[in-house]
């Protein structure tokens, strides 16, 4: 039984959260879906979605997807309809460093609260990316599940929000090239000598490059290292895993993660979803956890 705590509020996120649509819909998480455009075709929050894997295969053949933001229309009418329900709305947002979608909730919540001064609608730059802002709202519903009100959780993740660790590599340093994080001579150069970066995505919520190295599964061991390193006493029963299309990849890293941290019980590892992996690319594999610091 879940604790009445003020109004019945929901919470929601945007579609680069990459969480599974079972859990969602389990959870009653609420979904902004984040637009984009492949081989000519669009793809809203209206259309049939192409399957991710398809994805993966339409971009390792050389397809250029291009990801829209999401609107302050598109924002409005999904508060709206949970506002007219009598519902409060907790929106975790996108990270502001790396999209715009999280300024677009923000203008339509503004006009929202003009319209329904007796409801209570909050939107959070959570600073996190993919599975990171996925663990974000899986901690948020325990919160509220527990019978916490819609202010407590606010509060809960704007002070937990720093302590999401975001630890990444690549396969294929050309779509980060293409992206605008690394440079040409450097893509060029990692494919040839077989450098993988390891990235993170810092305080400020960007992406960064943090150092290379030699080989794919150094590069894998390198994210449980970085766990290793800033876990600290935070409670790690709960480990997110995300990856362009390299299940196998992702797999490996949960061992890893078993072997170093055996009180991690419950994993989500999910597919990048296209948002974050039109920028990543297909075979990326990201791990998400609580730590001391960034």
């Amino acid at each position: 039984m879940e604790a009445n705590h003020g109004a019945p509020f929901v919470i929601t996120t945007d579609s680069t959260a990459d969480l599974p649509e079972e859990f969602c819909r389990e959870n009653g998480i609420g979904v902004l879906f984040i637009p984009y455009t492949l081989d000519g075709v669009s793809y809203d929050q209206n259309s049939v979605n192409l399957p991710i894997t398809e994805f993966y295969a339409k971009v390792r053949a050389g397809s250029m997807p291009q990801t829209a933001q999401i609107t302050p229309v598109q924002a409005t009418a999904a508060f709206e309809a949970y506002l007219k329900a009598g519902k409060d709305v907790l929106h975790l947002s996108f990270s502001s460093a790396l999209s715009g979608c999280y300024a677009s909730c923000c203008l339509a919540a503004e006009e929202l609260k003009e319209r329904y001064p007796e409801r209570k609608i909050i939107v959070i730059d959570t600073l996190c990316a993919s599975l990171g802002e996925g663990l974000m709202v899986y901690y948020a519903r325990q919160r509220q599940k527990s019978g916490m009100g819609i202010d407590e959780v606010a509060q809960y993740v704007e002070d937990t929000k720093g302590h999401l660790c975001h630890y990444f590599t690549v396969d294929d340093l050309m779509h980060l090239y293409r992206g605008g994080r690394v440079s040409r001579t450097a893509a060029m150069a990692g494919s040839v000598l077989n450098i993988k970066p390891v990235l993170h995505v810092d305080d400020e919520g960007r992406l960064i490059p943090l150092y290379k190295v030699q080989g794919r599964k150094r590069s894998l061991k390198e994210l449980v290292n970085n766990m290793v390193k800033l876990s600290g006493n935070w409670d790690n029963s709960v480990v997110f895993i995300s990856h362009g299309d390299c299940q196998q990849d992702a797999e490996y890293v949960r061992q890893m993660v078993m072997e170093k941290f055996p009180a991690a019980k419950t994993f989500i590892v999910n597919h990048i979803g296209v948002a974050v992996g039109t920028h990543s690319g297909p075979g990326t594999v990201a791990l998400f956890f609580l730590g001391d610091a960034r």
